[in-house]
């Protein structure tokens, strides 16, 4: 089996400066990189985000950046007072056994804040 040292989610975006003061700002998330069109921003253990500028960006609701902690709520009254959009208050999901909202950066990327709620993905996360 190949090891993993690291993942990088990229995704295209219109404006980096504007998109680079929401992550970096609004999400608190430290930017570990500056590739001059590109930034990565550190996430969690060895995960990260990073954007790049792009002329045609299309985006869909197929990507779903998901941050995932358990103050949903904390994060809901953050990203409100902050101005972000917010598709829908915190709720309980029972298919997924989740506790979550949806909001939009500024490139109209989907944010998922969720907190799970299934024993299951926490035993998981626990193990080496």
């Amino acid at each position: 089996m190949n090891s993993i040292d690291s993942q990088i989610t990229f995704c295209g975006v219109a404006d980096l400066e504007r998109t680079s003061r929401f992550w970096n700002e609004i999400m608190d998330l430290p930017m570990v990189l500056d590739q001059g069109t590109c930034r990565i921003y550190h996430t969690t253990g060895n995960a990260y985000l990073g954007f790049c500028q792009r002329d045609d960006v299309s985006v869909g609701d197929q990507i779903i950046l998901t941050i995932v902690s358990d103050e949903v709520d904390v994060w809901h009254d953050r990203l409100l007072k902050n101005g972000v959009h917010i598709e829908h208050p915190p709720r309980t999901n029972p298919a997924y056994g989740i506790y979550h909202f949806f909001a939009r950066d500024p490139d109209g990327y989907r944010v998922e804040i969720q907190r799970f709620q299934d024993a299951d993905w926490n035993a998981a996360i626990e193990q080496p």
